[in-house]
């Protein structure tokens, strides 16, 4: 039973991308919650190639609901979030649509819709604490932010273990991805956590291969301050990774080389440390990178490595104000015109200002 509530924890707190809920109340037995956040951030970029620019904006800010009832002695839980990267439009348009995040029901240890994939919650809640929206688990298995909530995703909790199955990479996959994941807890609250990967992975045609993938992702603590450490090696991980054989978010081919008609190795690590200072103030340092064994011609670097320090000041209950660092050595989205949020090769510095309510 110890071990459900900890899965069942490590779940909403992952899901709902804050600790916390208001609760609007009960009706016919259904608990409604309202939960979410406000942020406000402003991103000075000096790229390595280019002329330093500032964007700033409020679009991360989202908002969850969600609905909770005993049934026949099952707890089922509906929820679902958006925020409001829906349209990505040049920084002269303050007009931004609605995003649905999750939409997703569980019944017991079963969760089922659109959510986190298999892969974030094999890492993601071993990792160190970042501002940084882009580029989040650089050095993991589940680096790439655009893979990172899949349309349909189905988990099923058994003890310490996960089992995952996901809407494929490759649409004509015969089967879904797959995540198996085991996660151990101390009680002198380290955590370790083992995933395996699979999935099929397009090659040439009508052609496709399979790619295994292997993860490991621990993280320490000592008094106030935590240590974060996480390594993957394999194939078919690059896409969820975020780098592959044609670089960053490449397309879903980025695990296989062309020319030599064979599936490429992703192999990562990400270290990280935390040290709250007191009720108020934390600070974070971390480093990612993931290493493709193969690379395209033409591509000047088959390793994304980032770098982060942070400082989060908690001014009141719910409200955080912060500064971050970072330097990467390539960019971490393709350019686009109509893209505005890519992150250049270089450095930048973001200050953000957050309401978690």
């Amino acid at each position: 039973m110890k071990i459900k509530k900890i899965a069942a924890a490590i779940m909403v707190a992952g899901l709902s991308s804050q600790v916390s809920a208001l609760e609007l109340g009960e009706f016919n037995g259904t608990t409604f919650s309202v939960g979410g956040y406000v942020k406000a951030e402003g991103v000075f970029s000096m790229p390595d190639d280019d002329d330093n620019f500032f964007e700033g904006g409020a679009r991360q800010s989202r908002i969850n609901f969600s609905a909770a009832k005993n049934v026949d002695g099952h707890q089922v839980r509906g929820f679902i979030e958006s925020d409001f990267w829906d349209n990505n439009t040049t920084n002269n348009d303050s007009t931004y649509a609605m995003r649905l995040r999750h939409a997703y029901i569980s019944v017991d240890n079963l969760t089922v819709g659109q959510t986190w994939n298999g892969q974030f919650f094999a890492t993601a809640p071993f990792d160190t604490e970042m501002i940084n929206l882009w580029g989040v688990g650089t050095g993991t298995l589940a680096g790439n932010g655009a893979v990172i909530r899949p349309d349909l995703v189905l988990h099923y909790s058994l003890g310490g273990f996960r089992f995952t199955f996901q809407d494929p990479v490759y649409e004509d996959a015969d089967y879904p991805d797959m995540v198996v994941a085991y996660t151990k807890r101390t009680q002198g609250g380290h955590a370790f956590n083992l995933a395996i990967t699979g999935r099929e992975v397009e090659t040439v045609g009508d052609e496709s291969d399979f790619g295994a993938a292997i993860s490991l992702a621990s993280k320490f603590r000592f008094g106030n301050t935590s240590f974060s450490l996480s390594g993957f090696t394999g194939e078919g991980a690059g896409i969820y990774a975020g780098w592959g054989y044609n670089g960053a978010m490449g397309p879903a081919t980025s695990d296989y080389n062309p020319v030599k008609d064979e599936l490429i190795r992703t192999t990562g690590f990400a270290v990280g440390a935390s040290h709250k200072f007191n009720d108020q103030w934390r600070a974070n340092i971390r480093y990612g990178q993931t290493k493709a064994d193969e690379v395209a011609a033409g591509m000047d670097e088959d390793t994304l490595k980032l770098a982060l320090v942070n400082l989060i000041y908690t001014h009141s209950t719910g409200v955080d104000f912060g500064i971050e660092f970072r330097d990467q050595n390539v960019a971490n989205r393709p350019p686009s015109a109509a893209n505005t949020s890519q992150r250049p090769a270089g450095s930048q510095v973001e200050v953000m200002a957050m309401y978690k309510f």
